[in-house]
């Protein structure tokens, strides 16, 4: 069986980046660690909410790398000295991503009471006629 691409469309004119996209997302494989909420907050906006109890402002960083919303979450561990007769809850590291559409802007991040609420916004599309002149060759 032959895999078909965009590029074996002949209408599909300048779309390779957006097959490389969809590839890096299959690959990406996030395991279910922290569960999130993506919901739309508006026409033009999202809101990423990630459950992080534990985890305190400075043990998370986020980043865009390349279209790419990274979430990562690394806890120090505070158990020296420490007698646990029972340890269920794990200081764990994590990474999420989620892969940004042209237009997409990461706006600001709020965490506050085990909640990580990341804001996204989509600038509003423009349609755009734009006229071509033909000239002699």
């Amino acid at each position: 069986m032959t895999k078909m691409t965009l590029g074996s469309y002949p209408h599909m004119l300048g779309f390779e980046q957006l097959e490389r996209l969809l590839e890096r997302t299959a690959k990406s494989g996030n395991e279910g660690y922290p569960p999130f909420n993506i919901e739309q907050t508006s026409d033009f906006s999202y809101r990423i909410t990630l459950a992080v109890a534990g985890f305190a402002e400075e043990d998370i960083s986020i980043t865009v790398e390349d279209r790419q919303l990274v979430i990562r979450g690394r806890q120090t561990d505070d158990s020296e000295g420490r007698v646990f007769l029972h340890r269920g809850i794990a200081a764990r590291q994590f990474q999420r991503s989620f892969v940004l559409a042209d237009g997409v802007d990461v706006g600001e991040a709020i965490i506050g009471n085990g909640l990580l609420h990341i804001d996204l916004t989509r600038a509003k599309p423009q349609s755009v006629i734009k006229k071509i002149n033909i000239r002699k060759g």
